[in-house]
């Protein structure tokens, strides 16, 4: 295929202050860059979906943390999958699709060292940035090798309705889990996690104290936490966790934006008497599970046992928003923003 033409400038978001709290709109600004052409080992992409994370909250501080935050007055950063349309790089074609780190922008420069190729004959493009990508391999990985899980395991997973989430208490299902319970911020979330998700039962957070709801959820207690939000949740799920039980510590969401240092959960000391495990999760550290993870979750893909929902905002100018809607919870499944063909 021919070089595609390549425009002389595009846009990409900058981070331009720190947010103290909630981010604000003027903490970012959309800006038009000069589009560089690749040089040797180099592809130029022209990105179709870029994905929104919650991750990307922790990356606006400049703190020390397990990934670099971003610089102020650079280009921020994410996952994003797209077209190549000049390629520098051996074993890159123009009109490859790949999957790469450098989102929050129209057109990236990227080294072809930190692409990967993708087949949208296999999967709609979009699904490389969710269920076939980092979110799917997080609560695949979460599941199999850091909780453990095996047949007849009872679960709780918050944050259910998320990108992540929404794929742990299926694909819990399908690895043999007796009871499957998720939590979710709306009445519509929480039919859709028992209707369309397959979870045994699920309950609205925003109805009453967590721990009362589990309780009545899983009656029987649970064996495996999975925790995105923190806060109340992992404090209810140590409460609710027999022996031995397994939490995964994947996400905070709930206090992410606070100012204050969160009090923490007030009963760790019952990881004594239940000699509970309670382990964080880092995606990157399972990338040799990348092979088995892709055949198995495609193979459920094909046959329609696993669902998978996406929440899709047009328009790279609508970025912030919908960055923002995914703080607040207005996502159902993976956040992602498309652009224009």
């Amino acid at each position: 295929m021919a070089e595609q033409p390549i425009p002389a400038t595009a846009r990409e978001w900058h981070l331009k202050a720190r947010p103290n709290g909630w981010p604000l709109e003027t903490d970012v600004e959309l800006l038009e860059a000069p589009v560089r052409r690749p040089e040797p080992g180099e592809i130029l992409v022209r990105n179709a979906f870029l994905s929104v994370d919650p991750y990307m909250r922790g990356r606006m501080n400049d703190v020390k943390s397990y990934v670099a935050p971003y610089q102020l007055d650079r280009p921020m950063e994410g996952g994003a999958v797209g077209y190549v349309v000049a390629s520098a790089a051996e074993g890159f074609a123009v009109g490859d699709a790949v999957l790469h780190g450098q989102g929050w922008r129209e057109y990236a420069t990227v080294q072809a060292a930190h692409a990967i190729k993708v087949d949208p004959a296999h999967a709609p493009l979009s699904y490389f940035l969710g269920v076939l990508g980092m979110p799917g391999l997080t609560a695949y990985a979460g599941l199999v090798a850091v909780a453990r899980i095996k047949e007849g395991d009872k679960v709780f997973v918050s944050g259910a309705a998320g990108a992540v989430g929404s794929l742990v208490g299926q694909i819990a299902r399908l690895k043999g889990a007796s009871r499957v319970v998720g939590s979710a911020g709306s009445a519509a979330k929480v039919a859709k996690l028992v209707d369309d998700y397959g979870f045994d039962a699920a309950f609205n957070y925003k109805d009453g104290p967590v721990a009362e709801q589990l309780d009545k959820a899983a009656p029987e207690g649970i064996d495996i936490y999975f925790d995105n939000v923190g806060g109340d949740h992992l404090e209810a799920a140590i409460g609710a966790l027999g022996l031995h039980g397994r939490a995964v510590i994947c996400g905070a969401i709930a206090q992410y934006n606070d100012t204050e240092a969160p009090a923490g959960p007030r009963n760790l000391a019952q990881l004594i008497g239940k000699r509970l495990r309670l382990e964080g999760l880092l995606v990157n550290d399972h990338a040799a599970l990348q092979p088995q993870f892709t055949a198995e979750v495609a193979g459920w893909l094909k046959d329609g046992s696993l669902h998978y929902d996406e929440t899709a905002v047009d328009g790279i100018e609508h970025m912030m928003d919908a960055f923002l809607g995914l703080m607040h919870g207005e996502n159902t499944g993976k956040m992602v923003v498309r652009l224009a063909s």
